[in-house]
C-alpha cells in the first residue's frame, strides 16, 4: 500500500507528523507493534512445524532401527571330554508269563534271587488241563483200537478181492475205513502231545541264567494263558553285562567308533569310575532330536551295578573339539542352509554366522564352532534379521534382587 506524508494541524495542537494512507488513514506506533507481533507469529509457527517435522523424521528412523540386547560367549575351553547321560540296561530282560491256565500252586524264588537256566520259578495248578490230557489218553486209545480192527479188516477184503469172492466197490470201502482210522490214530496222537507240552507249562522255568528282578505273582491267585493280557508272573535278567545307551550330539557323531571307550559316572557309587566299550550304534541320525544311538557294554561280572541306572558318560574329545563356548539357547537363527547366529559390531551393524551345535543343556546350549570370545550376539534376534542391517544395541535389564523375607 502506498503511502505519502503529510503535515497535519490540530486544533489547539502544534504540528505533527504521521504516516497516512491514501484513503486518508494514518498508523501509529500501536499499528506498527501489532505488525511485528504478527510477523514474529508467523516467524515461529514456520520454525516450530519444521522442527516437529524434523523431530518426526528422527523419531520414525529410529523406530525403524530393531533395538537389540546382546551377550558374550561364555567360554568351555576347560572341557576335555564330552559329558552326556545314558541310561542302563541288563543284558537281558526277559519277562516270563503263563502259558497254560489255572491257579498257581506255590512259587519257589523270590526277587533278587540268583537263577540258573531251567530252574524252577513255580509252579501252576490246572484241573482243566489235566482233565483235558486224561481224556486225550483215553481218545488216542480208542483211535489205535478203531485203527487196528479197521486194518485187519481191510487186509482181509484185499485176500478176498484176490479171489473175486467180495466186490472192488466193497473192498475199497473197508481200505478206505483203514486209512481213516490210521488219520485218527495220528490227530489223537498229536492232540495228547499238544496237552502234555500244555500241561509241562505248570512249571515256570528260568529261561537263562539271571537274577530275579520281579514277582507279581502269589499263592492261589488266577493265572491267565498268554502274553500281554496281564503283569508278567516272573521277570529274570542277566546283569553278568549291561547294555548302556546313550544318544551322542550329531556334531559329535563321527567320534563313535568300534572299540572306543568311555568312562562311566553312577550317581548311587560316587567317585568311582567305570569303563565301558562302545559296541555299534544305530547306523542313522534321529530326524527329531538330530542324535545319534550309541550303546555301550559294561562288564558287571560283579554285580554291583544295578541296570534302570541313570549314568553319565565321558567321552575324550580330540583337542580340535575341545575349545566350545556356551550360549543361550535363544541366540539361534533357523535359515534354510542351517543354524546360525547374529552378531553386531560397534557400528552397529549386524552379521549372520553359521555356527555347529553340540550339548544341550536346556537353556543353554553349546558353541562348538562358529563364533569367538569377542563376538557380541544378539539375544531373541527376530526372524525378519539379514546381514548388513542397522540395529541399535541396549544393555539387557539387571535382574531384581529378591525382597528380603520378614
Amino acid at each position: 500500500m502506498d503511502h505519502e506524508l503529510r503535515r497535519e494541524s490540530g486544533a489547539g495542537e502544534g504540528y505533527g507528523i504521521g504516516y497516512v494512507t491514501r484513503q486518508g488513514r494514518r498508523l501509529g506506533p500501536i499499528g506498527l507493534a501489532v505488525a511485528v507481533i504478527a510477523l514474529a507469529l508467523l516467524a515461529w509457527v514456520l520454525f516450530s512445524s519444521h522442527r516437529a517435522a524434523r523431530e518426526l523424521a528422527a523419531a520414525t528412523e529410529a523406530q525403524a532401527v530393531v533395538t537389540v540386547a546382546t551377550t558374550k560367549p561364555q567360554s568351555e575351553a576347560s572341557l576335555s571330554d564330552l559329558a552326556l547321560p545314558g541310561q542302563v540296561q541288563a543284558n537281558f530282560d526277559a519277562p516270563i508269563y503263563a502259558r497254560t491256565s489255572g491257579y498257581l500252586k506255590r512259587w519257589v524264588v523270590d526277587i533278587g534271587t540268583p537263577v540258573k537256566a531251567g530252574q524252577l520259578l513255580g509252579e501252576i495248578e490246572t484241573p482243566e488241563v489235566d482233565q483235558q490230557l486224561r481224556q486225550a489218553q483215553a481218545d488216542l486209545a480208542q483211535a489205535e483200537a478203531n485203527q487196528k480192527i479197521a486194518s485187519v479188516t481191510a487186509e482181509r477184503w484185499r485176500d478176498l478181492r484176490k479171489s473175486d469172492s467180495v466186490s472192488k466197490q466193497e473192498a475199497d470201502e473197508k481200505i478206505s475205513q483203514a486209512e481213516a482210522g490210521d488219520a485218527q490214530l495220528q490227530a489223537a496222537r498229536a492232540n495228547l502231545q499238544r496237552l502234555r507240552d500244555l500241561a509241562s507249562f505248570q512249571r515256570i522255568v528260568a529261561p537263562f541264567d539271571g537274577v530275579v528282578t520281579a514277582r507279581n505273582t502269589d499263592v492261589g491267585q488266577l493265572i491267565n494263558a498268554g502274553s500281554g493280557s496281564g503283569p508278567e508272573l516272573f521277570r529274570v535278567a542277566d546283569t553278568s553285562r549291561l547294555r548302556l545307551y546313550v544318544r551322542v550330539p550329531q556334531t559329535y557323531a563321527a567320534l563313535m567308533q568300534p572299540n572306543l571307550n568311555a568312562d562311566v559316572e553312577f550317581p548311587d557309587r560316587p567317585g568311582m569310575r567305570y569303563t565301558a566299550t562302545l559296541a555299534n550304534t544305530s547306523g542313522a541320525i534321529d530326524t527329531t532330536s538330530r542324535t545319534l544311538l550309541a550303546q555301550l557294554i559294561i562288564d558287571n561280572s560283579k554285580h554291583e551295578l544295578l541296570p534302570g541306572a541313570y549314568v553319565e558318560v565321558h567321552f575324550a574329545l580330540p583337542p580340535a573339539l575341545r575349545n566350545s563356548f556356551k550360549l543361550p539357547s535363544n541366540v539361534l537363527l533357523f535359515r534354510g542352509d542351517g543354524l546360525h547366529v547374529a552378531t553386531v559390531d560397534a557400528q552397529g551393524r549386524v552379521s549372520l554366522k553359521p555356527v555347529a551345535v553340540g550339548r544341550d543343556f536346556g537353556s543353554d546350549i553349546e558353541i562348538v564352532r562358529g563364533v569367538d570370545a569377542s563376538d557380541d550376539v544378539i539375544l531373541s534376534p527376530p526372524d525378519s534379521l539379514t546381514a548388513g542391517a542397522s540395529v541399535r544395541v541396549v544393555k539387557p535389564a539387571a535382574a531384581q534382587p529378591r525382597a528380603a523375607r520378614s
